[in-house]
């Protein structure tokens, strides 16, 4: 299937506020693209859609709150509304509790998958007639490494990201077999370094963090500006997403093993911080419109993201790889 190039594109970016999808609306715009935005929070918005247009982009933004329906077809009707059609929809949108499982109320555990897996799913429904009617276009969905392997004091989000990975692979079975042009891809970052574990409900005791190391959030951005342009399936960012993926394959309980020597430890940081602290689980945190969070020093560059944009490229490092290994088998066996 072929898609639009960037700037002949309307996209509509859900969750757009802070982080991963105020960086991806921002760089779609500076690539020419009509850009529809939408969050719980009018001010961020606002700020957003004028930190836009001060460079000549175009955008126009939508209050919703996605664990609403009606409201989340609100988004893709206002961006056909305003700008004609929709090409691409984008859906970061996301809330986390940090807790152990006997720590975490049965109302909180729900909302999170109302939140994280049905705004995703009310966000293709909505989408899916505005893209067929267009006869083509992306679905992108921002998921997690959660979704490939969970991670302790985060049950509930790691459930609902698992969630998104078995709805979407049915979907794009559905339209495929349609034979609908709709590419949909699911996009499932490593740590990254936004808000997030800013503004996440924390019963640790503590401020959370994520296992370092982080990547930075454009490289998401990147990774979601490279998918609306060439349909791709899945798309892991960040060289640790990619290694935890082949070690989960190989070998869940070593990683098990790992999470139970590291994986708790490393979530606490030595900040207190109570349950009542300001988060975004129900309400929007006020005035928080920052793409990047407070673990900077934490940022590593990701080689294989490189790579995967540069596909031949990738396959020289594969084919140089594969070399080496040869040489080194020749070399072992006349020491032999």
């Amino acid at each position: 299937m072929q898609l639009k190039p960037i700037n002949q594109q309307v996209v509509s970016v859900v969750g757009a506020s802070s982080g991963i999808g105020r960086i991806t609306a921002l760089e779609f715009a500076r690539r020419g693209a009509k850009v529809v935005v939408s969050a719980r929070s009018e001010s961020k918005l606002k700020s957003l859609v004028e930190e836009i247009r001060s460079f000549g982009g175009e955008a126009t933004f939508c209050v919703a709150d996605v664990e609403v329906f009606e409201q989340v077809k609100v988004i893709a009707d206002k961006t056909v509304e305003v700008y004609g059609r929709l090409d691409t929809w984008v859906h970061v949108a996301a809330i986390g509790i940090f807790a152990t499982v006997d720590n975490t109320t049965a109302e909180e555990f729900k909302h999170v998958i109302d939140v994280d897996l049905l705004g995703q799913v009310y966000g293709a429904m909505a989408a899916l007639p505005h893209l067929k009617r267009e006869g083509r276009g992306a679905l992108i969905h921002v998921s997690s490494m959660e979704g490939r392997r969970s991670l302790p004091y985060q049950s509930a989000y790691s459930a609902a990201k698992h969630g998104v990975e078995g709805f979407i692979e049915a979907m794009r079975v559905e339209l495929q077999y349609q034979k609908w042009p709709i590419s949909v891809t699911s996009v499932k970052p490593a740590v990254i370094n936004t808000p997030f574990w800013n503004n996440g409900l924390t019963k640790l005791g503590v401020k959370p963090t994520g296992i370092p190391p982080y990547y930075d959030p454009k490289l998401v951005a990147d990774a979601i500006l490279y998918a609306a342009e060439h349909p791709t399936r899945d798309y892991l960012v960040g060289d640790v997403a990619k290694i935890l993926d082949v070690v989960q394959r190989f070998s869940p309980s070593l990683v098990d093993s790992l999470l139970v020597l590291v994986g708790l430890d490393l979530q606490r940081t030595s900040e207190a911080k109570s349950e009542d602290a300001p988060n975004n689980f129900y309400q929007p945190v006020a005035e928080d419109d920052r793409v990047n969070g407070d673990y900077g020093n934490l940022v590593v560059p990701s080689v294989s993201d490189w790579l995967e944009k540069n596909p031949l490229l990738q396959w020289g490092a594969i084919a140089g790889t594969l070399a080496l290994a040869f040489l080194a088998v020749q070399v072992f066996k006349k020491e032999a």
